[in-house]
């Protein structure tokens, strides 16, 4: 039932962080993972990972805010494959300023990576899997979208729109046997929350805020994006889990 065996998911974002924890789960249960990036070398580190383990891999180059290299890592795609079971939105960029310092070129790098590349690369996503009447795209929203904090304006609208576009996706797409849903990750020890986790204040004040009282580790993401990705999750569509130990419970 959760089985990925014979997939080819695509998953942005994934040579570090969360998206790499999600890409080694992914692999585990049998897809072919394509994975994405800006640092060949950790993609190439990665990829020689997951190969020892026997599991099927490939990574494409490419930024997900320009739009022709979009384009042409789908053309790949297309080419070598032909097909596309799987997309995981995961590629994310945070700018935190005070709304009266925020650079206008700030706020639209953060839309652009954490939606509107969302929004293009579910566009091509699609177009493949129309052919087999089948798909499953996962979005990557956050806890800070619906919440709010100081500092990350551009960032929480973003993720609101993130999880806008995961509905509006599931309401068009779902006739056509393609399904969306989205993850709303709460805090995790990524090297994106590297200065966070290593401030003593701000870990109190998430084991404080959590009702597990600890950060998450990134590898607790990998079976959700399993889950939402299988047969599993077969009737699921426009739903986005929250994976936040509780936080977003919690007054």
């Amino acid at each position: 039932m959760f089985s990925l065996e014979n997939q080819i998911v695509l998953i942005t974002g994934s040579s570090r962080g969360l998206g790499w924890s999600m890409a080694k789960a992914v692999a585990e249960a049998g897809a072919t993972v394509l994975r994405h990036g800006r640092d060949e070398n950790l993609l190439k580190e990665r990829q020689q990972y997951l190969q020892e383990l026997g599991q099927q891999a490939e990574y494409y180059l490419f930024d997900v805010t320009n739009d022709d290299e979009v384009l042409a890592a789908f053309g790949k795609i297309r080419e070598q494959y032909g097909r596309l079971d799987g997309l995981i939105n995961n590629a994310g960029f945070q700018h935190r300023r005070p709304l009266i310092k925020f650079e206008l070129e700030d706020f639209d790098q953060v839309v652009n990576t954490n939606l509107r590349a969302s929004w293009l690369l579910s566009r091509e996503a699609v177009r493949l899997m129309q052919a087999q009447g089948s798909g499953s795209i996962v979005n990557i929203a956050s806890i800070m979208g619906p919440q709010a904090r100081k500092t990350i304006s551009a960032y929480t609208a973003s993720k609101a729109g993130v999880v806008g576009l995961t509905k509006a996706l599931a309401v068009e797409l779902g006739p056509q046997g393609i399904r969306c849903n989205g993850i709303a990750p709460g805090y995790f020890a990524t090297e994106m929350a590297t200065d966070l986790v290593k401030d003593p204040q701000f870990t109190s004040f998430i084991s404080g805020r959590t009702p597990m009282q600890r950060w998450g580790d990134p590898d607790e993401l990998g079976g959700v994006a399993v889950f939402l990705l299988s047969n599993a999750a077969s009737y699921i569509n426009g739903t986005v889990i929250f994976v936040d130990g509780g936080m977003s419970c919690q007054v």
